[in-house]
């Protein structure tokens, strides 16, 4: 029988990742200028700049959650949703040498809060700014989703095709899993043509068939590309533009 990995195993192995990711991340940074930080980004209303300042000031967020789960004493995730904002909005415009500057010293402070937690605080229960609880240990694991995907947002080059299969493998079946059975949305059939990964998400008869790289489907369905490099597979046979025959996503929140 194969024993499970403990929490802090299961710790360890994401925040390994995290640091990866970081340095990718911040090696992307430090190309920047001045007018591409206040250019759009890929996520509307949002520059480039507020991009950064999120993932700085996410990485702050969950040093707080982390202090939680090491004394035991409750410190929200953000002061309030207002104060979330404002971090933003004042960090978004700041010059690329305080940019980055601030990425690295918030990512330190993200592993050093991480280093400091015992093993079995990894078990702790954590209340996310939504209000939904969660263990300690799935910290790392969402650390990693801001970097990967707010990488992407970025859009300066570093797309899905980028992202670590495992990543990707693990978002895939997340997503999978969140939009199965969804009333309203139609029913599509996923698979990946590179591995063995297959789903169906949405509800009714007669599942439209969508065939493509893993991240290709990984990065549709966490919003990240309109079907780049999917096939879809339709009663009505070919298609000039496969993408047009896919049921827009309910946003993920």
């Amino acid at each position: 029988m194969t024993q499970q990995p403990t929490p802090a195993e299961l710790a360890a192995a994401e925040l390994k990742a995290v640091a990866e990711s970081t340095e990718r991340l911040l090696r992307t940074v430090a190309d920047l200028t001045a007018d591409q930080i206040a250019e759009p980004s890929g996520l509307p209303g949002w520059t480039r700049g507020h991009v950064l300042a999120h993932i700085a000031r996410n990485a702050d967020s969950l040093v707080n959650l982390l202090e939680t789960a090491r004394t035991g004493v409750p410190v929200p995730q953000y002061a309030s949703e207002a104060a979330r904002e404002e971090g933003i909005q004042q960090g978004a415009p700041r010059p690329p040498a305080e940019q980055l500057a601030d990425l690295t010293a918030s990512a330190e402070r993200f592993a050093a809060a991480a280093a400091a937690l015992p093993d079995e605080a990894w078990s702790a229960e954590l209340t996310h700014r939504h209000g939904y609880t969660f263990p300690a240990h799935e910290v790392p694991g969402k650390r990693l989703g801001e970097l990967e995907y707010h990488h992407v947002d970025l859009a300066v080059g570093y797309t899905a095709a980028h992202w670590p299969e495992f990543f990707a493998t693990e978002q895939f079946a997340y997503l999978a899993e969140r939009f199965a059975g969804q009333e309203g949305l139609p029913a599509v059939e996923l698979v990946a043509d590179d591995t063995e990964h297959r789903a169906v998400i949405g509800a009714g008869p007669e599942p439209l068939r969508v065939e493509g790289p893993l991240r290709a489907l990984a990065a549709w369905l966490s919003g990240r590309s309109d079907g780049d490099g999917l096939q879809v597979h339709t009663p009505a046979g070919h298609l000039a533009d496969p993408r047009t025959a896919l049921p827009v996503l309910p946003p993920l929140g």
